[in-house]
Formats: structure tokens, C-alpha cells, sequence
């Protein structure tokens, strides 16, 4: 039959033993723990240390089937009580649970460090670190992915965003080129105000998507330094194709005499150069297709003079290339 021992004061030396067998229970009422509590082998398995006029303190609390015990900071006077865990000297505090939960269910968590250091939260091996809300029930999250060259993934929870609160957001590291992209389909958009009375820049995306630059009322899109279309060296051809998206400012060197046919690829609205260049033999005449519009329907008479050039400008409205201008006998080496 079990059997129970009650001890309300033990007196003796240092070193004084109660021993307790098998199969019986000691209970001992608000005992005095000098300075540790010892394992089988003797080894101290906690420290205690004493504080003077100490009221705060941990409750320990056992639990049901289904729930965790509990470890709490308690007090006679004080209501907000910390729980601090000291590791040894750069030794770490390791949480060793797959999740780990901060905050009570009604406020805000926050993790922070205790002072000017730098705050690190790090997986225990290689698995992925997520952080989350409400334990990850209607939250967004931030995954860092383990791994050598793997993503930090920051993902809003539906149609929430995520937002940088900083008055400059950098990207890249110092030695490459940054990219600014969107994760699938979608267009980017840049703009200010949240949208709200501000111009857009939008890259369309998809197969030769547009870049769209949109302002807000009367503003203007403005340079404050030179903008330009490199020239486009074309590869003569008689009957010269020229594919004014790709190559909208152009120039040529005539081999021969020229045609040039229906140009590939135009928007209403653009304008568009071509520099005819004669090699150092000239003679070389100049043609244009019908789309080709000039005053009185009639194409200037180009220049002949060997390494001579003449430039010629368009504006296309849709259906014709309606001359601009045209510069002839230039000079051009």
C-alpha cells in the first residue's frame, strides 16, 4: 500500500537527505530551496537564486488532455510581468516546436530585441521560416525559403498589399542589376498617392506589350535630360523592308538602286527618320511605295553624288506615311 510523507521543516546540516521510495509520495508545504535542486547523480539540475523582498514569481500549471501546461510570471502587486530567459554568454534560446506563437488572442504581437541588437529569427535545420498571423487563419506571410539562392517570398492575405513604409525603397545588391517584376501575368504599374490624383507608368505585359505613360490632368511627361532613338543601321535591301517599331530613327547605305516598301509594325501617330546614304560609286535612285505620301504626290529627286546622303521624316496617321520633311545632299563623313 502506498503510503504518504508529510514534511513541514527539515532540520539539519548541509547536505541533510529525505528519502522517498518507490511507490510513496512526499509533499512538502512552501519548501526553502537553498540555492539548487539536485538530479539522481547529484548534478544540479536548477539554480535558484534569491532575490530580497522578491514578489514576483512562475506558476507553474499543469493541464488536461488536449492543452499544454503552463509557465506564467505571477505577482502579489505588479500586472504586467515579464518572463526574461538569459542564455549564457552568446548562447541562444532554441524553441524547438515546428510553430511558434506570440501574443495572447486579443492584441498585437511584436518581436523585438532588448536593445540596439540586431534581431534574428532562424529555423533550427533547413526547413523553410514563415511567418504569420492568427496562426495563419485569414493572414498574410513572409517565407523565407531555406536553402542556397532560395526566394523570401511576402505573400498578402486576398486582395490585401504589401506596403514598404519607407521614404526610399531600395532593390538589388550593390554589384548587379536589379529587376522589378510581377509573379505571373499581371501588368506593373507605378504611381504615387496610392493612385489617387497621380500619373501611372503600366508595362503591359504579354507578346510586344505596350509601356504606357499616363498623366494626371495637365501634367506632362517630362525630360529633364536629352531622350533619343538609337539609329538603326539597315541592311540595303532593292525592295528596302524597315521595321519602324524596332527601328523608328534609321539610316541605310545605298548599294543600288531602291524601293521601299510598306514599313512593318507601325502606330498612329509616329514619326519616323531614314537617312539615305549613296556608297562612294552614287548613282543610286530612290523609290517609295504608294504608302508614302509627299506634297503633290511627288517623292524629291534624290541625290547621286557618291557618299552624299539625303534625310527623309514621316508622321504616320493611320493609313499613310505623310511626309515631314526632307534634307537633301548632306554631307555626312
Amino acid at each position: 500500500m502506498a503510503s504518504t510523507v508529510k514534511v513541514d521543516k527539515i532540520e539539519g546540516s548541509t547536505g541533510s537527505t529525505v528519502e522517498v521510495t518507490s511507490g510513496q509520495t512526499f509533499k512538502a508545504t512552501a519548501p526553502i530551496v537553498a540555492t539548487s535542486i539536485l538530479d539522481t547523480n547529484s548534478n544540479e539540475l536548477v539554480k535558484l537564486t534569491a532575490t530580497g523582498s522578491a514578489t514576483n514569481e512562475l506558476t507553474v500549471a499543469n493541464a488536461a488532455t488536449g492543452s499544454g501546461p503552463t509557465l506564467s510570471s505571477t505577482g502579489s502587486s505588479d500586472s504586467n510581468i515579464d518572463i526574461n530567459i538569459t542564455p549564457a554568454g552568446t548562447g541562444d534560446v532554441v524553441l524547438a516546436a515546428d510553430t511558434t506563437k506570440v501574443g495572447d488572442a486579443g492584441a498585437a504581437a511584436t518581436l523585438t530585441s532588448n536593445g540596439a541588437g540586431t534581431l534574428t529569427v532562424t529555423t533550427g535545420g533547413t526547413e523553410d521560416l514563415v511567418l504569420s498571423t492568427n496562426s495563419g487563419t485569414n493572414s498574410g506571410t513572409v517565407t523565407i525559403t531555406d536553402g542556397a539562392n532560395e526566394d523570401i517570398d511576402i505573400t498578402p492575405n486576398g486582395t490585401g498589399d504589401v506596403n514598404l513604409g519607407a521614404d526610399t525603397v531600395q532593390v538589388g545588391d550593390n554589384n548587379a542589376d536589379a529587376t522589378i517584376t510581377t509573379q505571373g501575368t499581371g501588368d506593373l504599374t507605378l504611381n504615387t498617392n496610392n493612385g489617387s490624383s497621380a500619373g501611372s507608368i503600366k508595362l503591359l505585359d504579354g507578346a510586344n506589350g505596350n509601356i504606357e505613360f499616363t498623366n494626371n490632368g495637365t501634367g506632362v511627361v517630362k525630360f529633364n535630360d536629352a531622350a533619343y532613338c538609337p539609329e538603326a543601321n539597315l541592311t540595303f535591301d532593292a525592295t528596302q523592308d524597315w521595321d519602324v517599331q524596332a527601328s523608328p530613327v534609321a539610316k541605310v547605305t545605298l548599294t543600288d538602286n531602291v524601293t521601299f516598301d510598306v514599313p512593318t509594325n507601325p502606330t498612329t501617330g509616329q514619326f519616323i527618320s531614314i537617312l539615305c546614304i549613296q556608297d562612294n560609286t552614287g548613282s543610286r535612285t530612290i523609290a517609295w511605295n504608294a504608302v508614302f505620301e509627299f506634297t503633290a504626290d511627288t517623292a524629291p529627286t534624290a541625290t547621286t553624288t557618291g557618299d552624299k546622303a539625303d534625310l527623309f521624316s514621316f508622321r504616320y496617321n493611320g493609313a499613310k506615311w505623310l511626309s515631314v520633311g526632307s534634307t537633301l545632299d548632306l554631307e555626312v563623313a
